[in-house]
């Protein structure tokens, strides 16, 4: 079933996903487009009932206020706008309207059904992804977090054994998970899995690299490089699969907001790339992305399990990647994820791990004056990655990990927790 869509047009509203969520919260879908789209874009979307122009802070860029785009008017849809002065609608408004008049807009005048559900998003992505496909062969990149396990599971539905999946393991996965990868997906769901160590080649690329930006984009560019040789060793592969979601994209940036930070699968892929992009749940949330996974029938175990960037422990290991403190980041995140399980805490919070930062504290070890490293220890709660809280862990808990930490990891005399939320904070700290 096709599903009625409310658009968001984005004139630099900070609030666009917070509305697209409440929309959505009333059974409708809801995406959010450019402020100057065109009209024959607006009509190629399915199922429009409605537009909001949502207007804000960040209405003025470079100098100049941005405008929609005059023809909208003239399209036939029923259009609200909010906080945004340049507005042509009889109904306007200062800031977001409450529940009751969002309703209203929604169903009595937009006349949209409340049809937005995962199982009816799974048959329509299903249905796109054969037309988009066809007969021909989509490669995925398959870290085994969240994200590119839906993926695989509904491309899997969609179009079966077309799919290809290639796991690269780059120096930079959490202890054991490419072993992990490798007996959940080959052994236990028979997916046609290719392995790749390439750890040596990724590390080489990103010696004495310290710039955050330029390490997400090394390692976005160096996946698309390992996949295009696996692609040459493979028949009729014109297509790339991505694990995007949608704070991936706002993060990495739109025509109202300066980027965050680049994506892998966003702001880091080549301009050379050889693949056509397949991306299913790019205009999902996380939690949404992970109620898509129930749908498809994957294990909780699997959709609920720790997010994972792209770029892996190498936005973790702080600055230049060194060998040394890739190992402590490894190890010490480990130690982390035990403790956290035999307390419970791995049911209760979001996201948890650690990092360690490019400089050396002093210290005491064995009665003798040390210089080592530090671990900052960070653990939050969130339901849609876009704002996130602090955990208030036990302190025996911290105390219990601290100590093995300490005893356990090598080149390492110092723990930290962070305190800090998002905003101003983001999740990663790279």
């Amino acid at each position: 079933m096709k599903q009625d869509m409310i658009v968001i047009l984005d004139l630099g509203s900070t609030n666009n996903t917070v509305l697209a969520r409440e929309i959505r919260d009333l059974g409708v879908y809801s995406e959010i487009h450019p402020h100057d789209i065109t009209v024959e874009e607006l009509n190629a979307l399915d199922n429009v009932k409605g537009i909001i122009l949502n207007g804000g802070e960040n209405r003025v860029v470079d100098g100049q206020a941005v405008e929609v785009n005059p023809a909208v008017y003239d399209c036939g849809y029923p259009i609200i706008s909010v906080d945004y002065p340049g507005s042509k609608c009889e109904k306007q408004y200062t800031e977001l309207p409450d529940t009751d008049t969002l309703k209203s807009f929604v169903f009595d005048e937009c006349k949209a059904e409340a049809n937005w559900n995962m199982k009816n998003f799974v048959e329509d992505q299903t249905e796109l992804i054969k037309r988009q496909v066809g007969d021909r062969k989509v490669l995925l990149a398959l870290s085994g977090g969240v994200d590119s396990s839906v993926v695989a599971a509904l491309l899997l539905k969609a179009i079966g054994q077309q799919l290809v999946c290639v796991h690269v393991n780059h120096g930079l996965m959490r202890k054991n998970e490419s072993e992990s990868v490798v007996e959940v997906f080959k052994n236990q769901l028979h997916a046609n899995l290719i392995y790749v160590d390439a750890t040596e080649r990724f590390l080489g690329k990103l010696e004495n690299v310290a710039d955050p930006e330029e390490k997400r984009k090394i390692i976005g560019g160096e996946f698309i490089r390992v996949f295009e040789e696996e692609a040459r060793k493979l028949d009729g592969i014109d297509f790339l699969g991505q694990g995007t979601i949608y704070p991936d994209i706002i993060e990495s940036g739109t025509k109202t907001a300066k980027m965050v930070k680049s994506h892998h699968n966003v702001g880091g892929l080549p301009e050379d790339l050889q693949f056509e992009l397949v991306e299913p749940l790019k205009q999902l949330f996380k939690d949404e992305v992970r109620a898509c996974g129930i749908e498809l029938g994957l294990p909780p175990h699997m959709v609920y399990r720790q997010p994972f960037p792209g770029p892996g422990l190498g936005v973790r290991c702080l600055g230049a990647i060194t060998r040394d403190r890739l190992e402590a980041v490894r190890e010490s995140d480990a130690i982390l994820r035990e403790e956290f399980e035999k307390a419970g805490l791995d049911k209760k919070v979001w996201q948890y791990f650690t990092v360690v930062p490019d400089f050396k504290s002093v210290g005491m070890k064995n009665h003798e004056r040390c210089f080592e490293y530090m671990v900052i220890l960070r653990a939050i709660n969130t339901v849609d990655a876009m704002t996130a809280t602090i955990e208030k862990v036990d302190w025996e808990v911290l105390e219990k990990i601290t100590g093995r930490i300490l005893a356990e990891v090598e080149n390492v005399n110092r723990v930290c927790y962070d305190m800090s939320p998002k905003p101003p904070a983001t999740i990663e700290f790279e």
